[in-house]
């Protein structure tokens, strides 16, 4: 029986913990779909493979990684979005190197496991020049020339999907947990407001359309201060209407992470400050303060806007994050260029395994 390795190179991240578990389930599935083949997969981290890497040929490290570990195939799973003019691409294969390419976020943030699975099965049929037949979910079949094969969307939803499953790789619910010093920032003024009878007062005659513009304010305030202030925006640059699309895409994502990650910590903080003031504060003592009587909406309205405060007082701790701690924060891992030891490393390592 013949005997064959799949690496898997992927991306810290989603992408890492996706190939993890493939790393155990697809050999089996892949022992099924090619009958008297024995297949192992190893699956293996590769930084450069993260968004935001620089401007790096995946193609060529999988290569060069094939060849030094000793693989038959190797799959690149990146966080990059790839395209084809204005079509999301969701995976490449190079026959001739028996090396492919997978973009995650290109398959959306829903049952991402049997999708990535099912487009690696279309992928390594591909590559071993079987007809790479198989869901539509995966994308339609394109090939570019007799060594080349992709996997593309169409341009509305494909660009979509894309988007969405860039924010799934962030992971933007895991943004406020990066960042300490914004954690503290918040936790302080939350304290601050909580003891402070002049911020009972202020909540008592704030009314709901105040509280809600405050708390759109201090949302709005933390996230562009987050984005400026670690100049997490890039800029188009003027190499093409591709690559300024690119940057767009780069830039939305970020927003809507950004976005995503401010009002998961405003929820957590509002749950966290209602529980204090259920067990500090006494409706007696409350009563005793406001001079009127207190129900549940006048601890409810004290703890919205306390929350909206420690949320700026947030905003003012994140300003002083480093700017590496912030964009491992809000992207999970996103360098800011290849490293030219680990590549002077691959080149070295590649030749002594000729």
């Amino acid at each position: 029986m013949k005997h064959l390795v799949l690496g898997l190179l992927a991306a810290p991240g989603v992408a890492h913990d996706l190939a993890r578990e493939l790393e155990r389930e697809l050999p089996a599935a892949l022992a099924r779909r090619f009958s008297g083949t024995e297949w192992t997969v190893v699956a293996r981290g590769e930084p450069r493979a993260a968004a935001g890497a620089g401007n790096v040929d995946l193609v060529k490290i999988a290569r060069r990684r094939m060849l030094r570990e000793g693989w038959d195939l190797a799959i690149c799973l990146t966080d990059l979005p790839l395209h084809v003019g204005r079509r999301p691409v969701i995976a490449h294969a190079a026959v001739s190197t028996g090396v492919g390419l997978v973009s995650v976020p290109a398959l959306g943030a829903a049952d991402l496991e049997r999708r990535l699975r099912q487009t690696l099965m279309r992928l390594v049929a591909g590559l071993l020049g079987e007809s790479p037949s198989g869901s539509a979910s995966v994308g339609e079949l394109v090939k570019a020339d007799e060594r080349t094969i992709r996997f593309v969307t169409r341009p509305g939803r494909g660009n979509l999907r894309l988007l969405v499953g860039m924010v799934r790789a962030n992971r933007p619910w895991r943004l406020a947990s990066g960042l300490s010093r914004a954690l503290v920032g918040a936790l302080g003024t939350a304290a601050f407001g909580l003891a402070s009878t002049g911020v009972w007062h202020i909540a008592d005659g704030m009314g709901v359309a105040r509280s809600v513009a405050l708390c759109l304010g201090a949302v709005l305030v933390t996230c562009v201060s987050l984005i400026v202030v670690h100049e997490l925006w890039e800029h188009a640059p003027d190499a093409g209407r591709e690559a300024r699309e690119r940057v767009m895409l780069f830039n939305l994502a970020t927003a809507i992470t950004i976005a995503l990650g401010v009002i998961t910590l405003y929820v957590a903080l509002l749950a966290i400050i209602v529980l204090c003031e259920a067990v500090l504060i006494s409706p007696h003592v409350l009563e005793q303060e406001l001079g009127h009587p207190v129900n549940a909406g006048d601890y409810l309205g004290l703890a919205w806007v306390v929350t909206s405060l420690a949320t700026i007082g947030g905003a003012l701790g994140g300003a002083v994050e480093s700017d590496d701690a912030v964009r491992e924060a809000a992207y999970d891992y996103r360098p800011d260029e290849e490293s030219e030891d680990e590549m002077a490393e691959d080149d070295l390592e590649t030749a002594a395994s000729r």
